[in-house]
């Protein structure tokens, strides 16, 4: 009886994906999300109050966000990720629908100067270009695995497919437009490029693309009046003090303020006047840094390096090439958007308005970051399945 025991645990572990999760993926993730709420209740908590609202309103919503987004994980990891192949279409279909919605009049909303929102009764709302970037990882997964003519990497032709299913999003998201998301999308398609085996050269032109572009973005007036005066604050940031360059310099002086320990949480001077806009959303390592100092930033980027590193340690397990290539496209989503969330925010990259992964507020990029770890989880559970 007992020699039946190991078949037994194997073959309910097979049955039960939820057995076979990453523990220590999972700690990362849950304690981003706790220490997230805490900032953000701490970044709008006396801002709501000072004005006779509820304040807790940010910190209800948040929860909200979070609950549902744990579902949605949940859901993502019922499905075997290799039968996702046959949903595709579908997945991709609707991230694509909801790009289209966005750009038609009265339907689609515009916030600070981009319009890539849906407006929903009640005041909520959908960012489709979060969830555009599940459906391209996933597309382009599907394209780049397969092995057809005999070959072992995929082909020119493989190639162009999978850039094909990620230009007409990425072409949407433009016309927003939104380039801190198209730079996300960007790095994570030349990534999974490179993963895939295709020849190299696709990853030095894709490169080149991406720089002449964005130059001719510059020239043709693609990219409007407010990005480009980001930019030039990002170079210059005493140009315009007290215009676009307000924010970054309000950002570098709260997150000095914190020293080693911080203020104490709901204890920021800075933090508590509101002298950064958006400070739960994109801003929100400010509060972090304020609040929480040297230290509380460090085991921030502490857990980032954990949820990566666990990541390709699941990426690098797999022996299926399309579960290598989920994982890598997640990897690189996350690391980039980690990077320039926080680069802004200490002056080392443009401003983009991105949110920072599991610890901003916003719905649409808590539902995408927790789907990603859903198919992180997938791709583990199914390692020996």
């Amino acid at each position: 009886m007992s020699s039946l025991r190991p078949t037994f645990n194997r073959r309910r572990a097979r049955q039960n994906p939820l057995l076979n999760f990453d523990p220590i993926l999972t700690a990362a993730v849950v304690v981003l999300l706790i220490f997230g709420t805490l900032l953000v209740y701490a970044a709008t908590r006396n801002w709501y109050a000072a004005a006779g609202l509820d304040p807790q309103y940010y910190l209800k919503r948040h929860i909200i966000n979070i609950a549902i987004g744990v579902l949605l994980a949940w859901g993502t990891t019922v499905i075997d990720y290799r039968l996702l192949r046959a949903y595709m279409p579908f997945i991709w279909g609707i991230g694509v629908f909801g790009l289209i919605i966005v750009l038609i009049p009265h339907l689609g909303s515009t916030v600070n100067g981009a319009k890539a929102w849906i407006s929903f009764p009640g005041g909520f709302q959908v960012q489709p270009a979060e969830l555009a970037k599940i459906s391209i990882i996933v597309g382009m997964s599907m394209v780049l695995a397969e092995r057809t003519h005999g070959r072992d990497d995929p082909g020119n032709q493989d190639v162009l497919r999978a850039l094909a299913i990620a230009a007409i999003p990425v072409i949407l998201i433009l016309l927003q437009p939104d380039m801190g998301t198209v730079f996300i999308i960007s790095g994570a398609i030349v990534a999974m490029i490179a993963v895939s085996g295709a020849p190299s050269r696709w990853v030095v032109a894709l490169l080149l693309v991406a720089v002449i572009g964005g130059f001719t973005a510059v020239k043709v007036g693609v990219i409007n009046d407010y990005q480009l005066k980001r930019l030039q604050s990002f170079v210059n940031p005493g140009a315009d003090s007290q215009g676009s360059g307000y924010q970054l310099r309000q950002a570098r002086i709260t997150v000095g303020s914190g020293g080693l320990v911080g203020t104490g949480l709901f204890k920021g001077p800075q933090t508590n006047g509101r002298f950064v806009p958006e400070q739960q959303t994109d801003f929100i390592f400010t509060v972090a840094g304020e609040e929480t100092g040297f230290l509380g930033c460090g085991l921030i980027l502490l857990l980032f390096g954990t949820i990566i590193i666990r990541a390709f340690s699941i990426a690098n397990r797999t022996n299926d090439p399309f579960g290598r290539l989920v994982c890598t496209g997640v990897i690189a989503w996350f690391a980039f958007q980690i990077f320039e969330n926080i680069g802004m925010t200490m002056g080392l990259m443009p401003m983009t308005g991105v949110p920072l992964p599991f610890l901003s507020y916003g719905g649409s990029s808590m539902f995408a970051n927790l789907i990603g770890i859903g198919l992180l989880q997938n791709v583990h559970a199914r390692l020996r399945g």
